[in-house]
């Protein structure tokens, strides 16, 4: 299956969480909103003044360039009353701007004399100067719709609208667990033939970017009743499940047999490299998402493919993948016949264009390339091999690999 067509696939076979909550500001970031958020009030809340210096009247200047100082207004202590004709007041940055006062002229541009203060320079225009109430927020605007995770300068402008709690989304549940009698845990001694659980881990890492809640059911061993009881328990205390390994077609791959037993199997194989062995289905409660045993392939699947359906699951926005055309300062080697992610890092070439190369091996099971890596070089299913300074398309890693 094509990756579009799989993507489409998972998109329809995840339903999106219903339920709601109401968290307090600070417990806000990385929640998905699920209401629009509209100002109650103007940002500024008031006309005030966008740097130091001297509030008055623009007229006055015309038959004199030296005022005198009526009063002075700070951030959060106005000048009370209106501005007397002729006379100008000291403001300071975010102050109130004085009533009837319709221009700011900088500190810098004049002088403090003995009848008052000398005014170098007359402003072209009303205005100059003065930052308007509802300026950056009108009263009654929208300023966020449904589906928004919420990032911290977020935070910040829903500080600024006096917004103490928000309600988003319910957590979705995933639960995640690696097949394969194989399989140590990190500080473990490893035996003949073994090697370190990592999928598992770079899986956790990328779902806790997406702040969902984690059901981490650890390794389990090559055995069928075993991977049963695990699909079981998974089934049901999650919205999602998410394996790693045992879903190629050897004599120990029993989670396609497990998963058709216990519900049903969308899609098993995909025409992507690294990644072809990736597994979706519907079990009684929740969704599965098969990940290859390959680092590198779990990792990839996961970001291409999972998060997605993950994202759709949690009611967020669709986030965009941005994509760049460029140069590529090696040789890159493919196959026609898949999509091909290949790991690559942008440079800069002498003449300050930027590029991007290879970070070498692109083995399944080289995650060191990934590390090194801060984008995919992706390479059309017709694609053939890419010579040093031809033109290829590259995707940025989004924030779940940043």
């Amino acid at each position: 299956m094509r990756l579009e067509a799989a993507l489409e696939t998972l998109i329809d076979g995840v339903k999106p969480v219903s339920g709601l909550e109401t968290v307090s500001l600070e417990d806000s970031l990385g929640r998905v909103l699920a209401e629009h958020i509209v100002s109650p009030i103007n940002v500024p809340s008031h006309d005030n003044s966008a740097m130091d210096g001297y509030a008055l009247i623009l007229k006055d200047l015309q038959s004199h360039d030296t005022l005198p100082l009526a009063g002075q207004s700070l951030a959060g202590h106005p000048f009370s009353g209106e501005i007397p004709a002729g006379h100008c007041i000291r403001i300071m940055t975010g102050a109130s701007i004085p009533k009837a006062a319709d221009v700011v002229i900088m500190q810098e541009q004049t002088e403090t004399t003995d009848q008052g203060i000398h005014f170098l320079q007359k402003p072209e225009k009303i205005g100059n100067n003065i930052r308007k109430a509802g300026e950056d927020i009108p009263e009654g605007s929208q300023v966020f719709t449904p589906g928004r995770k919420v990032r911290p300068q977020d935070i910040g402008l829903l500080a600024s609208l006096g917004i103490a709690n928000v309600t988003v989304y319910r957590k979705v549940k995933v639960a995640v667990f690696s097949t394969g009698d194989e399989l140590k845990l990190p500080g473990e001694p490893l035996g003949q033939g073994d090697i370190y659980d990592s999928n598992r881990f770079v899986i956790k890492a990328m779902l806790k970017k997406l702040d969902v809640e984690i059901i981490d059911l650890g390794k389990i061993p090559d055995d069928k009743e075993a991977l049963r009881k695990a699909f079981l328990k998974a089934d049901q205390e999650a919205d999602a499940v998410i394996s790693s390994g045992g879903v190629s077609v050897g004599d120990a791959d029993y989670t396609k047999d497990i998963l058709d037993e216990l519900g049903e199997t969308g899609f098993w194989k995909l025409a992507i490299k690294p990644g072809k062995p990736f597994a979706f289905g519907q079990l009684p409660n929740s969704v599965f998402f098969g990940l290859p045993g390959n680092p590198v392939s779990a990792t990839v699947t996961f970001q291409q493919l999972a998060a997605p359906a993950l994202r759709h699951m949690m009611n967020q926005q669709p986030v965009e993948k941005v994509e760049l055309t460029l140069h590529t300062q090696t040789q890159l080697k493919k196959r026609p016949g898949r999509r091909d992610f290949q790991r690559g890092r942008l440079v800069y070439s002498e003449s300050g264009e930027l590029q991007v190369m290879s970070t070498g091996h692109q083995g399944s099971g080289v995650l060191s390339t990934m590390s090194h890596s801060d984008c995919y070089i992706v390479l059309a299913e017709e694609d053939g091999d890419k010579q040093d300074g031809d033109l290829v398309k590259v995707q940025l890693f989004d924030e779940l690999l940043q």
